[in-house]
């Protein structure tokens, strides 16, 4: 497939007008649900459930159930809303209302054709994702990571041009036409599976060596830096690891501490968030992946900018998976990019906008780098724009 066919497909993708894009959102969920529509049942009482849950009641909706495939939660009550099994729940409400698709995770995606497969086998039943719910009731659903409303693409649409045009490869110009087909119409089967290579690893692209100087922002429990170290026969080079929530911090130590003594003397843990300036920040500290900088957070955490912190250093490989905090942490690197062309690993799936905005945001730093895209997990999670400086390309993809 050429690039002129792919970019060919791009206008397609852009074609619809911006008044067609926001009748299609108000009313998508409704011509999917009638004439059942004045209430639902929340399939999946977890974290999206949850939330779910949440959003509405603010408008003043209540679902008629929970249900969920976990018998354990069958009977009780999650946030004031009680479980069903999905066999109760099916006889009780399959004629009163669509059942709506709150699952959505890395492994497994979003299973909803697998879940209206198992309900309609118990008796006819309507199922819809939970992603066009979040388009009805934007005003207290959304945004939530890469989901929001499709004409906003429209309103962007310059943008969503100019960044497609810096993908060097029919790989990543595919995935960018699938993720911007998701933004628009929420089409999960188009999406490419993910790459088999570890995360942040991906040595079609380049390769890394034992003298890297490699940032971690977003550091967690040192899981990346696990598999980077398993890629280096004898590691010499340094290792800066930006991790600002406590828990993660301590766990971070803990894994550090395991190494051998050579190792642990070339690995600076630094623990705070990466910004555009030095600030105090609020955060959620979770002690989880999803740990993140917000202004409701309940702790205190230093944020720093790289080109302060890193002043004294030649960073050659900068990984950024900071739960939407990338944009402000590339402009807190400018000095790093301009200065050492590192190669950037920045992931692009925390806001609805980042799979266009970062890579432009890198390319108005330096013309040295080239861009690919690679999704380390399903539906739409854990997406990945690789910025890479033209002399570390591997060979075939250099011009």
């Amino acid at each position: 497939m050429n690039a002129q066919l792919l970019a060919t497909q791009l206008e397609g993708l852009l074609s619809e007008e911006l008044g067609s894009l926001v009748r299609r959102e108000r009313t998508a969920y409704d011509l999917l649900t009638e004439p059942l529509n004045d209430s639902f049942v929340l399939f999946g009482a977890g974290v999206l459930g949850r939330r779910t849950l949440a959003g509405v009641r603010k408008l003043g909706i209540e679902p008629l159930a929970f249900t969920d495939n976990n018998s354990l939660l069958w009977g009780q009550t999650v946030d004031g809303l009680k479980v069903l099994s999905p066999v109760d729940a099916v006889h009780r409400f399959a004629n009163l209302a669509p059942f709506v698709v709150a699952i959505w995770r890395d492994v497994g995606g979003h299973p909803v054709a697998k879940i209206r497969e198992q309900l309609n086998a118990i008796a006819p039943t309507r199922v819809v994702s939970v992603g066009y719910l979040y388009w009805k009731y934007a005003e207290a659903l959304l945004p939530y990571y890469f989901l929001d409303l499709p004409h906003k693409i429209a309103l962007q649409v310059d943008q969503v041009r100019a960044a497609f045009k810096l993908f060097s490869d029919d790989q990543s110009r595919i995935e960018y036409l699938a993720q911007l087909r998701w933004r628009l119409w929420l089409v999960f089967d188009g999406l490419p599976p993910p790459v088999s290579h570890p995360p942040y690893l991906p040595d079609d692209l380049f390769s890394t060596s034992a003298e890297e100087v490699f940032v971690d922002c977003g550091a967690y429990d040192g899981d990346t830096i696990e598999r980077f170290l398993q890629h280096q026969v004898q590691f010499s080079g340094r290792i800066f690891a930006f991790e600002p929530d406590v828990l993660n911090v301590a766990k971070l130590r803990s894994y550090v501490g395991s190494l051998p003594a050579p190792t642990q003397e070339r690995i600076t843990i630094v623990p705070s968030a990466v910004g555009s300036r030095r600030q105090k920040v609020r955060m959620e500290t979770t002690g989880t992946v999803q740990s993140a900088v917000s202004n409701s957070g309940s702790a205190e955490a230093e944020c720093v900018p790289l080109d302060e912190v890193l002043s004294d250093e030649a960073p050659t490989y900068v990984k950024m998976d900071i739960e939407g905090g990338e944009p402000e942490a590339l402009v807190g690197a400018r000095s790093v990019i301009q200065s050492h062309h590192p190669v950037l690993a920045i992931c692009v799936y925390h806001q609805f906008d980042h799979l266009w905005k970062l890579p432009l945001l890198v390319h108005s730093m330096s013309n040295d780098y080239s861009f690919f895209l690679r999704p380390q997990a399903e539906a739409c999670w854990d997406l990945v724009c690789y910025a890479v400086p033209l002399t570390r390309l591997k060979v075939k993809f250099k011009k």
